[in-house]
């Protein structure tokens, strides 16, 4: 959504339903100007309850449907033509022999691959495949601290993302409403958080975050704007329930591209 918003090329790879719901995240996808490459299924589409409590937090529950059946098999070529990034969830590494697959068709493209660590719990269960994964594949790794202490072993701020700097050629460490570090090489650059409005829910703050940033990449802006750019994003959507940002919000983003 953001890619598409902002006025980049972006698309969508996934497995939904025949249904009515599968019909509406296409038209969805369509409207927020991402090219979806849908699988088909007779399951049920996939979809996610999100609960937000009185702090502005969330819990989810999930029901994968469709997209569970997603199989190496199902993966093509075709999906990654001309991709500059190729962004996947930790939660793929549940699928070890599909995230292996994905992660390969992608390398083979040309494009660089951003994985996004997405839970504490994904990692600690998944340990080894992380670690075989990032040292092959990955040249973009991002993290919560949390996910970050799981994987690094490292609470501090400091630590982890150095430690994060090691495995990646871009790291990136998210601490809520501390910011953020990016980390390339020697370098480690600190991001400020956006302030001023309440947060109102924190559903889909991560995943704009990275996607802002992972635009601002391929259009080869600074670190420094890249976060700056996640940052925004990862702001505007906490500002409202849900994890579309209003009109308003996107002319706020598109000022700092000026």
């Amino acid at each position: 959504m953001v890619i598409g918003k902002l006025g980049g090329a972006a698309r969508f790879i996934g497995k939904c339903g025949n249904g009515e719901m599968g019909r509406f995240f296409e038209t969805d996808l369509i409207r927020q100007n991402v090219e979806p490459s849908l699988l088909r299924s007779d399951s049920p589409t996939g979809r996610v309850l999100s609960i937000i409590t009185p702090d502005a937090q969330r819990s989810m529950f999930t029901f994968l449907g469709a997209s569970a059946e997603t199989s190496p098999q199902d993966i093509s070529e075709d999906f990654f033509k001309n991709a500059a990034i190729v962004h996947i969830e930790g939660y793929l590494l549940f699928n070890p022999d599909l995230i292996l697959k994905v992660l390969e068709t992608a390398q083979q493209s040309g494009a660089r691959i951003s994985l996004d660590l997405a839970s504490f719990n994904v990692v600690q269960e998944s340990r080894d495949l992380v670690e075989q994964i990032v040292a092959s594949f990955v040249d973009i790794l991002i993290a919560n601290e949390d996910e970050a202490e799981a994987y690094t072993g490292h609470r501090d701020e400091a630590r982890a993302i150095e430690a994060l700097s090691k495995k990646a050629e871009i790291a990136v460490l998210k601490v809520g409403e501390q910011g953020s570090f990016i980390a390339s090489g020697q370098q480690i650059v600190p991001v400020q958080p956006k302030t001023g409005g309440a947060v109102i829910d924190t559903t889909g703050a991560g995943d704009l975050w990275s996607a802002g940033f992972l635009y601002g990449l391929v259009n080869g802006y600074s670190l420094e704007r890249c976060g700056e750019l996640g940052s925004a994003c990862g702001y505007e959507v906490c500002q409202v329930i849900g994890a579309n940002i209003p009109d308003a919000g996107w002319e706020r983003i598109k000022k700092l591209l000026a």
